[in-house]
């Protein structure tokens, strides 16, 4: 794991809403090493009190709820990552995903308006362009989301821009696919699991059976789909350098990718090699609407944030995900 810290030129008072989970855990984490103060607000609807690192403050509650009251006492900026995410979820449930997404993120954004809150860092995501004419993904493609969960995150990005033209707010969005690896004690435990790597791990544990893949006739070179993995610790990093990027008055979309993407046979095989494990994997048919290649374009992050993902070989993100699996199943 990295011992430097990515920081801006001067700490600052922020908040991070969805602070208990797993990429808020990590990104304050990052943040307190920084130098930042740091208050946690979650509602542990999907995060874990324990994740939330020692030296930051933790209020438990909603985002929206607590922002009117919290944010009154002076903040330099809010990292927002509380958000419902359940792609699946959002289909069956929307009415949940549009008020607990948009809803949310809307008084979070007057709350910061009416207490002069100057600036926000977004966590957005790349299923905001739906199924990719090219890829890599640029942030200039074409936004056309196939499922509310990235409908609702698109709505927050264009009310952003809306507040930053009208009101000053300096905003970052970071648009990203799927997260992993883990940060010492701060890792992935969804009580929910939908993402390949942790899933794969469950059947190394013993946990689950077998790992399915879903469709091996994709035109690829091995036939299953291809997908970008970042980092959590790059990804935590991007934030940082993103507090000092925002600009009043503008509203700067990145997209966040690790230069390459993997197919699921590559990840299923990194995992096998790094746990030992045998790990059964049987083919089901295609999931509707899942692209052959989803890999997201990052040369604009590079370009103006500065920011270079540093862990990109894949055994590697694995092998850090393997050993907050393997820690958290022996304090069991």
């Amino acid at each position: 794991m990295p011992t430097d810290t990515t920081t801006s030129s001067s700490p600052m008072k922020l908040v991070v809403t969805g602070g208990a989970g797993y990429i808020g855990s990590v990104c304050t984490a990052r943040l307190l090493e920084a130098g930042h103060e740091v208050t946690v607000v979650d509602d542990l609807s999907t995060g874990h009190a324990d994740a939330v690192p020692e030296g930051a403050r933790f209020i438990q509650g909603d985002a929206a709820e607590v922002a009117g009251t919290l944010l009154a006492e002076g903040f330099d900026g809010v990292l927002h990552f509380a958000a419902k995410s359940l792609v699946g979820e959002s289909m069956q449930d929307p009415s949940t995903y549009w008020r607990g997404n948009v809803l949310t993120s809307l008084r979070l954004l007057d709350a910061m308006r009416t207490h002069g809150v100057p600036r926000l860092v977004f966590s957005s995501t790349a299923a905001t362009y739906g199924e990719p004419e090219v890829t890599p993904i640029p942030e200039t493609a074409p936004t056309d989301p196939t499922n509310t969960y990235g409908a609702t995150k698109l709505a927050i990005d264009h009310a952003i821009t809306s507040y930053a033209r009208a009101h000053g707010l300096a905003a970052v969005s970071l648009r990203y696919f799927n997260v992993a690896g883990a940060y010492g004690n701060y890792g992935e435990r969804h009580t929910t699991e939908t993402h390949l790597i942790p899933l794969i791990l469950q059947v190394a544990t013993g946990d689950r059976a077998q790992v399915q893949i879903y469709g091996d006739d994709y035109p690829t070179e091995d036939g299953t789909a291809i997908r970008d993995y970042i980092h959590v610790v790059d990804l935590a990093d991007a934030h940082l350098l993103a507090l000092s990027h925002a600009k009043p008055g503008e509203h700067a979309i990145f997209n966040l990718g690790n230069g390459t993407g993997f197919s699921v046979r590559q990840v299923i095989d990194a995992c096998r090699e790094v746990t030992g494990h045998e790990i059964p994997a049987v083919v089901a048919q295609r999931r509707a609407g899942d692209p052959a290649v989803l890999v997201a374009a990052s040369d604009k992050a590079q370009e103006q944030l500065g920011w270079k993902p540093q862990h990109t070989d894949l055994s590697g993100i694995v092998a850090d995900a393997w050993e907050f699996t393997r820690r958290r199943r022996e304090a069991r």
